[in-house]
């Protein structure tokens, strides 16, 4: 058994632990990042939002990504029966990026643990955390095992746990609550999209809502594969019976819009079905640590917030450790864990919206007032901390006063 000492341990080699291994590594600190998994290795969340753009340049990371011509995202698009709404990032309340990336998340997350592992920070690969014991000063002791299924230790005066569903700290310690999802569950593969259309159609994430609570997304990457995947009631999605196959082509014949497309198309990988989303924690840090990205909760999929929340809690964990260990004071419950808070209540009101059908009124109104959609896709490019934007400040307020007044519109 060996004892490596460190400043910083990163549980978690994804986006979230990334972007904090780039940030700390620039500043000098000497940095350890552990991960389960062997990369290259698939993961959800391939749809971006602008706001994860501004970490990546912050931290060196966006040339690497730059150069795999990942698909470019300059909106989304929602589709139910004969009516659509495009949301332009370009046509936002707040400023900032307009565009984004539709990426396959096995060779994006690879691309920047090379990026990473080029600049000397040291990654070790299919290795477990089984245990964490902190002193009364906070200093952990880490128990791994790896790859050759050897244990070894690791000292850090601060750990950042980025691993995602994982779960590590959160796990350990008994941190974590009852789920709050709404009851449900997704299934998706990646296909070979032979029958894509030329031009922008082909490059468009969609959304396709084929009942009032169950939509079909549409990701297309630029080598030519597409993500397809429902996201249902877990109820409704078991409803369909049979294998995973079976099930996701059952449920492709609800899309008037994409049937035809990938009705004969084999998929890449078995379908995969993931359920609860959401299962929150009682607190995002403590004496030594830090929980960021999924670690730290995860929301429905529908808004493709995942990665944004990943790279920016990494980010901030990052930057508020660097503090801690050059001395300064960290107020970790106001500047970290009630940040955080604000712009998952900010996505989980729309998320919640969403599925109450308001928001959904609101996207397929015969017309919406043009101000009030370049807010509402600030909140859809990831812009959740702007007070300046009434659909942030006054997110629970004002998303249902909108849908009510639509509906008021509509029966008059």
């Amino acid at each position: 058994m060996t004892e490596q000492e460190v400043d910083i341990l990163i549980i978690g080699a994804g986006p979230s632990g990334s972007v904090a291994a780039a940030y700390l590594h620039q500043q000098g600190f000497n940095v350890k990042v552990v991960e389960k998994s062997k990369f290259p290795r698939f993961a959800i969340g391939e749809s971006l939002l602008p706001r994860c753009m501004e970490h990546f340049n912050e931290v060196g990371l966006l040339d690497c990504l730059k150069a795999q011509n990942f698909q470019i995202k300059k909106g989304a698009r929602f589709l139910k029966e004969d009516k659509s709404c495009h949301f332009d990032f370009k046509e936002k309340h707040t400023t900032g990026w307009d565009w984004t990336w539709q990426v396959p998340r096995a060779k994006f997350d690879e691309t920047l643990t090379n990026e990473l592992q080029k600049r000397g920070i040291s990654i070790s690969f299919e290795t477990e955390v089984t245990g964490i014991e902190f002193d009364s000063g906070g200093i952990s002791k880490t128990t791994i095992k790896t790859s050759e299924k050897k244990t070894d230790f690791i000292s850090a005066k601060h750990i950042i746990d980025a691993s995602g569903p994982g779960r590590v700290i959160p796990r350990l310690l008994n941190l974590v609550k009852p789920t709050t999802s709404q009851g449900n569950s997704s299934i998706f593969t990646h296909v070979k999209d032979i029958n894509r259309p030329e031009g922008k159609e082909g490059t468009l994430i969609t959304f396709d809502v084929v009942t009032d609570e169950a939509w079909l997304w549409v990701i297309p990457f630029s080598n030519g594969n597409t993500s397809i995947g429902f996201v249902g009631p877990s109820e409704f999605i078991d409803s369909f019976w049979g294998t995973p196959s079976e099930k996701l082509r059952k449920l492709l014949k609800l899309s008037k819009h994409y049937y035809k497309r990938f009705e004969n198309i084999d998929f890449l990988f078995e379908p995969k079905q993931f359920s609860d989303f959401s299962s929150p924690i009682e607190s995002l840090y403590g004496k030594g640590y830090t929980i960021t990205g999924n670690s730290a909760g995860f929301l429905d999929p529908v808004f493709s917030s995942g990665v944004t929340f990943a790279t920016e809690s990494g980010l901030l964990a990052a930057k508020l450790t660097a503090k801690k260990l050059q001395g300064e004071a960290v107020d970790w419950k106001k500047d970290y864990e009630n940040h955080l808070k604000q712009g998952v209540s900010v996505f989980k009101t729309y998320v919640d919206e969403w599925y109450s059908g308001n928001l959904q009124k609101i996207f397929f109104a015969d017309t919406i007032n043009p101000e009030i959609k370049k807010q509402i896709c600030a909140v859809l490019a990831g812009y959740v901390w702007d007070t300046s934007n009434p659909f942030v400040k006054n997110h629970q307020r004002l998303v249902k006063t909108l849908a009510k007044v639509i509906e008021i519109e509509g029966n008059s």
